[in-house]
């Protein structure tokens, strides 16, 4: 059974910083691009990031970009989102996804997304 599973997710104080899991089960995770996303209270699924499998590419949003890292250790079968710099505004529930195998190139698109994990909160608080 293809599943996924973040972790790392915590309470963190601003400018503190957090990194994020996703593990994969039941699938090799390197034949995937893997995209992070999140979602705060009452607002939309956001993509973040994500790395492509073919040729390690990676994309970021602008909200995250020079504070966050994604990565992936496919001998692990997981990828990471190192996050550094938090803000308050980074609190959300932080999700990953495998991105649907008729798309090249990864993006920050949810509904470009098969497969996703339960996902994990993340709270940048004082």
């Amino acid at each position: 059974q293809l599943q996924l599973v973040e972790s790392g997710g915590g309470l963190v104080q601003p400018g503190g910083s957090l990194r994020l899991s996703c593990a994969a089960s039941g699938f090799t995770l390197d034949y995937y691009s893997i995209g992070w996303f999140r979602q705060a209270p009452g607002k939309e699924r956001e993509g973040i990031s994500c790395i492509n499998s073919s040729d390690g590419s990676t994309y970021y949003a602008d909200a995250v970009k020079g504070r966050f890292t994604i990565s992936r250790n496919d001998a692990k079968n997981t990828v990471y989102l190192q996050m550094n710099s938090l803000k308050p505004d980074d609190t959300a529930v932080y999700f990953c996804a495998t991105l649907g195998i008729t798309y090249y190139f990864c993006s920050g698109q949810p509904d470009e997304y098969d497969y996703w994990g339960q996902g994990t909160q993340v709270t940048v608080s004082s």
